[in-house]
């Protein structure tokens, strides 16, 4: 058993339910789960996509947005997600289907913790290429480098960094500079990340939205597991609720005399 485990590409196997995976659910707690996602319009809060995934949020984010545009076409102008979507070559993707994408940015002080300058003291200076740091130097680009899959600037000013007064305060290293790190396509996240800073009303909207239908659904299942196993089968008890509450909601909106209308075959 203990072979397999090791061999198996995600590190684990479920003897109850294969497809399940061991997935942080609540703070610290873990449980063998699938997560699922959906996709919810703002105005009458049905629910336009779903699909079940034994993986994280991140990296979800581009595939419901053109299970989203499939859906609804062009009408969708917006895609707003929580911060356990943030990942950057996914907001990219997502960006390029053309719609505009707000995720906020999770709190990564590591820096902070360490006691030194967080990156965010380093001002970058588009026209010339290069950050500013808190002492302020020019931290030049120096080359390239991939990590994690994206191409990544990389800035440092030996020469300076040796001499400053401040060292103690932006490194812990004895011999190296500070270095900073900026994606090739980093504008594209800072130009979404100032129009998150006016959009308060668009991430309380989000709240109030997507987590409206799974709070409705729990209450009608009763708050309980899902009671199948296997993709197929709990996709397949995922698409009758879903099917339920937006048929519920449809009522709501339309009336039933109207809806009928709406549905019936010409």
């Amino acid at each position: 058993m203990e072979l397999a485990v090791n061999n198996h590409p995600d590190k684990q196997i479920s003897t109850v339910d294969p497809d399940s995976r061991l997935m942080k659910t609540q703070g610290m707690t873990r449980a063998v789960c699938y997560n699922i996602q959906s996709a919810v319009d703002t105005k009458h809060h049905l629910i336009v996509a779903h699909e079940v995934t034994n993986t994280t949020d991140r990296g979800q984010l581009c595939n419901m947005t053109k299970q989203t545009l499939k859906a609804l076409g062009k009408s969708v102008t917006t895609i707003l997600a929580d911060k356990g979507y943030y990942n950057r070559q996914d907001i990219k993707d997502t960006q390029d289907l053309g719609v505009s994408t707000l995720v906020p940015k999770p709190d990564t002080s590591g820096p902070e913790k360490k006691g030194i300058f967080n990156k965010s003291l380093f001002q970058y200076n588009q026209d010339n290429d290069v950050y500013i740091c808190p002492a302020g130097n020019e931290l030049q680009h120096r080359f390239n480098a991939i990590e994690g899959g994206l191409d990544i600037k990389i800035y440092f000013n030996g020469m300076a960094c040796k001499n400053c007064t401040i060292r103690s305060q932006c490194t812990r290293s004895k011999k190296d500079p500070r270095r900073m790190r900026r994606w090739i396509h980093e504008a594209d996240m800072e130009k979404m990340e100032a129009l998150l800073e006016t959009a308060s009303h668009e991430i309380l909207q989000r709240k109030q939205s997507v987590e409206h239908p799974f709070g409705t659904i729990k209450l009608w299942a009763g708050a309980t597991h899902l009671l199948t196993r296997g993709f197929k089968n709990v996709s397949t008890e995922l698409n009758l609720h879903v099917l339920g509450y937006n048929l519920k909601r449809m009522l709501n909106i339309f009336e039933i005399e109207k809806l009928m209308k709406e549905v019936m075959l010409p």
